[in-house]
């Protein structure tokens, strides 16, 4: 496929793409832009390694999704662009999931275990919109109600960010964290430190900014969840709080766009 065919392709779904003109080598990272018309998208090649081929597999129009599958030598990714409230995103899947041929198995695949198990329990008319009887979607982030859990009012947050550790945080009116484990958390380790990987650290090093912070607990969230790219959703019960799974894809490295 070359550039006026994908711009082709795009357009289908009312999206614009902008192609760096040099040879397609290597892989491509994936950004969203904005100029005078909008937003759009912006692929860039660093110009050297294997020729890669670029085929939009599936487009749907009316919901402003297509699903994009770069082959980089014996190396396939994909990634779902789309139109998510008021902005254009993209998301890579997880190489693990199998028979992603279409937008529907791609939304399926962002979707984590345990969201899939409420969608199959719950059994809504659209598993796949943002607010159906098995979960309320904001971005990236999954609300999947927990109507049985009972949390304490002195261990409830108040105007608690939530973060994938880059990007705009989203603001949880309520929320309550339970496990997980403590880490500190700059700028330059966004994902956090590990006690014993912290204080292996120089001691100059150490004395910057640090924030403390728990690393993979349990989240959930109740009333309002804020984000400026969003429309704030207000959850009436405790929801457990899920992310969906395009960390899980080795091709999200090349993914720079964060909401």
């Amino acid at each position: 496929m070359d550039t006026r065919a994908l711009e082709r392709r795009f357009a289908v779904i009312g999206a614009r793409v902008k192609v760096e003109d040099r040879p397609w080598l290597g892989m491509p990272t994936i950004d969203v832009l904005a100029d005078r018309r909008g937003e759009f998208f912006v692929l860039s090649f660093p110009g050297e390694g294997r020729e890669v081929e670029l085929e939009v597999v599936d487009a749907w129009p009316g919901e402003r999704h297509l699903l994009l599958l770069v082959r980089n030598g014996a190396e396939k990714s994909k990634f779902l662009f789309g139109h998510d409230e008021r902005h254009w995103f993209v998301a890579a899947i997880p190489e693990s999931a199998r028979g992603v041929s279409g937008v529907a198995a791609a939304m399926k695949a962002l979707q984590p275990e345990a969201v899939r198990d409420a969608v199959r329990h719950a059994k809504p008319k659209d598993p796949l919109r943002r607010k159906n009887k098995a979960f309320i979607r904001q971005g990236e982030w999954f609300f999947v109600p927990e109507p049985s859990l009972e949390v304490d009012d002195k261990l409830v947050l108040h105007n608690e960010p939530l973060s994938r550790g880059a990007g705009t945080a989203h603001l949880m009116e309520l929320a309550f964290r339970r496990g997980g484990e403590t880490v500190y958390v700059s700028p330059r380790y966004p994902r956090g430190l590990t006690h014993d990987e912290f204080r292996a650290l120089p001691e100059k090093r150490r004395s910057q900014s640090w924030e403390e912070m728990v690393r993979d607990a349990e989240v959930y969230a109740k009333s309002a969840i804020r984000h400026p790219d969003h429309g704030t959703i207000v959850l009436p019960g405790w929801h457990r709080v899920l992310m969906n799974t395009e960390q899980r894809a080795r091709a999200m490295q090349h993914v720079v766009f964060l909401d």
